[in-house]
């Protein structure tokens, strides 16, 4: 994939300094940018379910336009994406067989911070983005520190021996259950690893966004 051969620096996580559930109120759902707290009675979400700002509660009727990229932001701050990173990605989806808003979303899933984060051995994909950079997980026994590796079925990825006492690791495995494991994933918790079965199809990505009005926003 052309996006995992890029620079290292470029595919830092924008620097956003504000509370991130200002995020997930500005996207109207959760995105459980803040991990385990996202599950509590403390989201800032289930207590003002309107977007943030003086004008928040005011009805505002979208244009069609408006509706497709507020669809594109949604994914793009889910995943922690620059909008020039999450543009490549679209670039390459539309390259690959199949429909180009699931395989869209299918590269997303299978990067390396991802499947760390969906396995349960991070709390959330930023964690997991930190963890990959610093070197705490194997990929088919080799250090991999790029959170954009692109991970295939059949891959085993397994915390390495630098983070097997990492609190954040070993509360977030204990804390997993709750969360939910996907289905295309099997995570063995005692020995902190785990194996993706398969790529998900589109029915296994638990993510509510219609990706068409992503492609159809691109398209224009």
């Amino acid at each position: 994939m052309a996006v995992d051969h890029q620079k290292r620096g470029e595919f830092k996580l924008a620097r956003y300094t504000g509370p991130l559930c200002r995020i997930c109120r500005r996207e109207g759902e959760k995105l459980f940018l803040k991990g385990d707290r996202c599950y509590t009675e403390k989201c800032a979400i289930d207590r003002r379910k309107y977007p943030p700002g003086q004008h928040g509660q005011g009805y505002r009727k979208l244009s069609d336009y408006g509706i497709q990229l507020r669809e594109k932001q949604r994914v793009r701050k889910t995943y922690g994406l620059l909008e020039r990173q999450f543009r490549r990605y679209f670039e390459e989806a539309e390259r690959r067989k199949g429909i180009t808003g699931e395989v869209l979303l299918q590269l997303l899933e299978r990067r390396l911070d991802n499947i760390v984060y969906r396995m349960g051995f991070a709390s959330n994909r930023r964690q997991a983005r930190q963890f990959v950079n610093h070197g705490h997980f194997l990929v088919n026994g080799k250090k991999i520190t790029l959170p954009t590796y692109e991970v295939k079925g059949g891959d085993v990825i397994e915390v390495a021996e630098s983070g097997k006492n990492i609190h954040e690791i070993t509360d977030s495995v204990v804390k997993a259950v709750h969360r939910g494991i996907p289905a295309w994933v099997e995570v063995d918790s005692e020995n902190m690893r785990g194996k993706v079965l398969h790529i998900p199809s589109r029915e296994e990505i638990q993510l509510p966004v219609k990706e068409q009005l992503i492609v159809e926003l691109y398209s224009k």
